[in-house]
């Protein structure tokens, strides 16, 4: 039944002073952390920076309060970086903002459906890859603004995209260059500083590094672009409320965006909410997180903003600081409220070499690039590492849609063949079980034959059966199928298993079932084959039943 219970209804009641306290502390300090980031990932995907800091002002207060985790932060983030980017070269913003809405519509779906656990099924050779892969387009999508090249138009495809950047390579700006190695290099030195001195944790890199580089290029003017000289700054105040526009003949187009921003939003909300449990020791509503992911990416577009999901860095912060219920999540968007209304014509003097260095680092922290060593690469089977590097290579190269869909049937292949390989039917000695006089009688009805099946009778597998449909099996007068190992049964193996009984009755032979598991039992019972069968509790009742004692005819 649907249920929409949202976990800061669990939190409030003995909510305390110290719970404030710490909520209070983590949302100021994510709040902060999350303008740089905001900004960065909007600007690499193609929109405004005011687009990313409204994104993490609306989704970060809705999936806060109607979240299924105590302490998910929801906003823009690096992972939507290429999809996001690619829909805005196809489609435009416009229709960015529409294909984020039905985005949320189908995330709220699958929550209400209870399709979260679902997203747990993904395998882990997938998830790997296709993260690793957005973490290199990234990085890729950076190399204009970090070099600060002349490309008027940047292609969303892969190849087009190399092209254009080989072909700018003498277009570098030294102080643009310049300005991001010396970003990068304050920013690693300041989250080393960090680790060491406390006055420093308090004040995350990112925000550091953006302040020092805006205040230098105040002071100095550098050659190099700012928000101010591309977007004109950010405007101060709220923005325009409403729908954006729609245009019907559209929409069709719209569904694989959609479905893409949907797929990619699932997943990483519920990986971050999965890491930060084992963090608090709480266990999080992945259905209701999901239906706030959808709330939050149908609200942000009406805002201006774009795709969001659970940031696992600020999550992750959000932890470290104090935070522990949704309050902490609500104070970080006012915070970022706050700051937009108070300071947006400071940002006219944010360089983007900085904020593209600050991305940078985002995707190679992002990358698990210990996955792809040699040593780690050897520990895995050839399955594995072929899944991984399919779906890194087709994420990097393609898109992650077709990326994540590849890698799950390549995985669901693997998975049906070594199911197959698990399911086995051997034949019985019946020498060890039957008095050697009552196989050797000549009497007809003491002939029998059985085999033993183990394992899952499904699609896969209904070969296995195969043999005893085509096998003359010396005429015997009865088969017995001991089943008692078979733990599943699917619609296929029921159909193997009639056409093996059909087939053996055309030939006069009977066949008899032993040791019937419930599963199996209960496909049985609802086709109606468990009442035109003889059932025996186990193998020696049914041998009990075809080798009857000297002097007797078989029951």
């Amino acid at each position: 039944m649907f249920r929409f219970h949202p976990k800061i209804l669990d939190t409030l009641p003995g909510y305390s002073r110290e719970a404030l306290t710490g909520d209070l502390a983590a949302g100021i300090t994510v709040g902060v952390l999350a303008l740089p980031l905001a900004m960065a990932f909007a600007i690499a995907s193609g929109m405004s920076p005011a687009a990313g800091i409204w994104t993490a002002i609306v989704a970060g207060f809705l999936v806060a309060l109607l979240g299924g985790s105590r302490v998910q932060i929801g906003g823009p983030t690096g992972a939507f970086i290429p999809i996001v980017y690619v829909i805005v070269i196809d489609y435009g913003v416009a229709n960015l903002l529409i294909a984020t809405m039905m985005s949320g519509v189908m995330l709220f779906a699958m929550g209400a459906f209870k399709l979260g656990t679902m997203i747990r099924f993904i395998p882990i050779s997938v998830v790997i890859g296709f993260t690793n892969g957005i973490a290199v387009v990234i990085f890729l999508s950076q190399i204009k603004d970090f070099l600060g090249l002349q490309i008027e138009h940047m292609p969303g495809e892969f190849f087009g995209k190399m092209e254009a950047l080989a072909g700018a390579l003498h277009t570098a700006h030294a102080p643009t260059i310049a300005l991001a190695v010396a970003s990068i290099t304050v920013l690693l030195a300041w989250n080393r500083a960090a680790r060491h001195i406390g006055w420093m944790r308090r004040a995350p890199g990112p925000l550091a590094v953006l302040v020092l580089a805006t205040l230098a290029n105040a002071l100095f003017v550098f050659p190099v672009e700012t928000i101010g000289s591309r977007f004109g700054g950010i405007p101060q105040g709220l923005p325009d409320i409403g729908l954006p526009p729609i245009e019907l003949g559209t929409l069709g187009k719209l569904v694989a965006p959609a479905l893409t921003i949907a797929l990619l939003g699932a997943i990483e909300s519920l990986l971050s909410a999965r890491v930060a449990d084992n963090r608090i020791g709480d266990r999080h509503d992945p259905n209701q997180e999901l239906m706030a992911q959808g709330v939050a990416n149908v609200a942000a577009p009406l805002f201006g903003g774009f795709a969001a999901t659970g940031a696992i860095a600020r999550t992750a912060t959000n932890i470290r600081v104090g935070g522990r219920t949704p309050v902490a999540g609500i104070v970080h968007a006012l915070v970022l409220l706050a700051m937009v209304l108070a300071l947006a014509p400071l940002a006219d003097h944010i360089p983007l070499a900085t904020l593209s260095a600050i991305v940078v680092i985002v995707a190679i922290n992002m990358g698990e690039w210990h996955a792809f060593s040699r040593a780690a690469l050897a520990r895995r089977t050839r399955p594995y590492r072929a899944t991984l590097l399919t779906t890194f290579g087709i994420t990097v190269v393609f898109d992650l849609t077709l990326a994540v869909q590849v890698g799950i049937v390549m995985s669901a292949l693997v998975f049906i063949f070594r199911m197959s390989d698990l399911t086995r039917i051997d034949a019985i000695d019946l020498s060890t079980r039957v008095p050697t006089e009552a196989l050797l009688r000549e009497d007809a009805s003491a002939r029998i034959r059985a085999y033993r099946l183990t394992g899952s009778l499904f699609f896969g597998a209904t070969n296995k059966l195969d043999a005893l449909l085509a096998a003359d099996l010396e005429r015997p007068d009865v088969v017995v199928l001991d089943v008692e190992r078979l733990v599943h049964m699917d619609s296929t193996g029921l159909e193997i298993l009639e056409s093996l009984a059909q087939s053996l009755a055309a030939r006069g032979i009977g066949l008899v079932l032993a040791g019937v598991q419930p599963q199996p039992g209960a496909i049985l019972a609802r086709s109606g084959l468990l009442d035109t069968l003889e059932i025996a509790r186990d193998l020696d009742e049914a041998l009990a039943r075809v080798v009857p004692a000297p002097g007797q005819s078989r029951s």
